[in-house]
């Protein structure tokens, strides 16, 4: 879904707003009523299990282009909607999360719902081949429900749906991205390339390299959860 809409010209304007709408998500059980809520200091613990291991991968479903005419009956199935949630072309991170583990993944549902809807939903995901979790943490869901129906920007890109899901999780997928940054940043720092800007800025050349190694750091800690217990 997401990358049929970013493929329809969707403009940098339209593609803040589907970000901001994930971010909110975060928020909403402190300002709509709800149930299953919980509040930011009940998030971090739940999503950080270490210190470094703070970086998340997110997504929102369903999403559709405006313009199109969309069966709404078919966006309200919560299963559906979540399991779309977990496929690598929604994830907002350009990773396969198919490939990593999750540690912990957290569920924010908007609209018209109760408690006993998540349930089957949880159940169905858990058996879609679409998350596997590390051995050390295999129960890492948390859910939260808000009862406010999602809103969009009136004259965006994003069509109105009755329900919403938006999907945050600590997934070793991430650390695809610690691999392709450092993998860019040794072809330009062999060179050189625009060292000297940093440089008469006070920077000192041993401090890209103290970065690129955190970075490497980083990512062996990631290859050190997944081995098993």
């Amino acid at each position: 879904m997401l990358r049929s809409l970013v493929g329809s010209e969707m403009c940098i304007r339209d593609r803040n707003r589907l970000i901001a709408q994930v971010v909110s998500s975060l928020t909403m059980g402190l300002r709509f009523n709800g149930c299953l809520n919980g509040s930011l200091d009940e998030l971090e613990p739940n999503l950080v299990p270490y210190p470094r291991f703070k970086f998340m991968i997110s997504s929102q479903s369903p999403i559709f282009p405006a313009s199109k005419k969309t069966d709404l009956e078919e966006l309200s199935n919560l299963v559906s909607s979540t399991l779309e949630a977990y496929k690598p072309a929604n994830i907002m991170v350009k990773c396969d999360s198919t490939k990593g583990s999750y540690i912990t993944t957290t569920l924010n549902y908007i609209g018209d719902l109760i408690p006993k809807h998540t349930g089957p939903t949880v159940l169905a995901l858990k058996y879609s081949g679409l998350i596997k979790f590390v051995d050390w943490y295999p129960t890492g869901f948390k859910c939260g429900i808000t009862y406010e129906p999602p809103l969009v920007i009136p004259g965006g890109d994003i069509g109105q749906v009755p329900r919403a899901v938006s999907m945050i999780s600590n997934s070793t997928s991430i650390d695809e991205v610690f691999i392709r940054n450092n993998a860019k940043f040794d072809i330009m720092y062999k060179k050189r390339a625009f060292l000297h800007w940093f440089v008469n800025e006070g920077l000192e050349e041993g401090e890209f390299l103290e970065a690129r190694n955190n970075l490497a750091e980083l990512h062996a800690e990631y290859e050190l959860s997944l081995i098993h217990i």
